[in-house]
């Protein structure tokens, strides 16, 4: 399963994409994650159904010093190759 994320709110300038990136490794998700211009982050994940949805819940919580007002979350169909890891992109 392949999902797009947006998370909104306090999530740039918090390590939000370095604790996206750990939780991403700790559950064998692949994909990337990346700060947007109008404050967010947004990112792809590919995995099996029952991790991402776990990966979906941590998203959503954020570290202790991040606040996430809101997480978009849609299915994709395949589209362009994710890496075999999980990358911080500028």
């Amino acid at each position: 399963m392949r999902v797009f994320f947006r998370a909104r709110d306090r999530v740039q300038g918090v390590g939000y994409r370095a604790f996206v990136r750990r939780q991403a490794l700790a559950q064998a998700i692949s994909g990337w994650v990346r700060n947007e211009i109008d404050g967010s982050v947004t990112g792809q994940a590919c995995g099996d159904s029952p991790a991402l949805e776990n990966f979906r819940g941590i998203l959503r919580a954020g570290p202790s010093w991040a606040f996430v007002e809101s997480l978009d979350w849609e299915p994709l169909n395949e589209g362009e190759s994710l890496p075999a890891s999980f990358e911080i992109r500028p």
